[in-house]
């Protein structure tokens, strides 16, 4: 792991409190977000890890606004994969372009359900989705995987506001829960120009999910960067996870699924 997460913590910190001092606001309207603690997989069953992700047509508020993070590749700080030939995929695990090369790690499928507050379907949303790799590296930024453009990619919501990707498990790096990036645009041309975004959020992966995924190889670093944080300490969301935790199934084995059904103004 490179100092650029140390860096990039602090380059967050200007968004995330803005978003406390709103929260703080709010909170005379009663908004309560409390995290949630996932259920523990029966040993005989692969794993099905429950957290807070909301039901198809009901109505939510808005998934909270959160950082892109020093390492967004949509131009807003430094490169941008919106713009480039190939971003809208469902399977992520490979670079495009110049270079083929596929991130290592447990399969993960990715589903997202975007509908609007009311629980109407976000249909032809498009969303922009981007995580580190098993080191806790990014592509297009970290050093070792600087001229490789994996685990990002750009999907178009059906009628149902459904969408998905296939990936690896990200790795967890110094100082933060391990988590999924994303951005929402309203449609697949204001994406892949990087303009007009409606907002950027992250997924939280639950914790029993993480300890299981990173008992196997390659994962050693994970173990010990997620020993030293929890979501409670964690600086994006350690103001609750309500809108924001996955809902997990499948095993180490045949991968695992992460599931969010979240809702979006508009």
């Amino acid at each position: 792991m490179t100092d650029n997460h140390d860096r990039g913590l602090q380059f967050d910190l200007a968004t995330l409190l803005g978003r406390r001092r709103a929260l703080t606001l709010l909170g005379g309207a009663g908004l309560t977000l409390v995290a949630c603690a996932p259920t523990t997989p029966t040993a005989a069953n692969p794993s099905t890890t429950t957290g807070t992700s909301a039901t198809a047509g009901q109505a939510l508020a808005a998934i909270p606004e959160e950082t892109a993070g020093p390492y967004p590749g949509d131009g807003s700080n430094g490169p941008n994969a919106l713009t480039q030939s190939g971003i809208v995929r469902s399977d992520i695990r490979s670079s495009f372009g110049s270079s083929t090369r596929t991130a290592e790690g447990v399969r993960l499928t990715i589903d997202l359900t975007v509908q609007k507050e009311d629980g109407t379907p976000f249909a032809g949303a498009a969303v922009y989705l981007w995580h580190c790799d098993i080191n806790g590296d990014y592509s297009m930024y970290s050093d070792r995987v600087k001229t490789e453009n994996f685990l990002r990619g750009v999907q178009e919501a059906d009628s149902s506001g459904k969408l998905g990707f296939v990936s690896v498990f990200p790795g967890a790096y110094a100082g933060r829960w391990p988590h999924i990036h994303f951005e929402v645009y309203p449609g697949l041309g204001e994406a892949t120009r990087a303009g007009n975004k409606i907002t950027t959020s992250q997924l939280a992966l639950p914790e029993t999910t993480c300890k299981e995924v990173y008992g196997t190889t390659g994962y050693t670093q994970s173990v010990r960067n997620m020993g030293r944080t929890s979501l409670e300490q964690d600086m994006v969301f350690r103001d609750g996870v309500d809108h924001q935790m996955a809902t997990m199934s499948g095993s180490t084995g045949s991968g695992y699924t992460a599931s969010l059904t979240f809702a979006v103004q508009g």
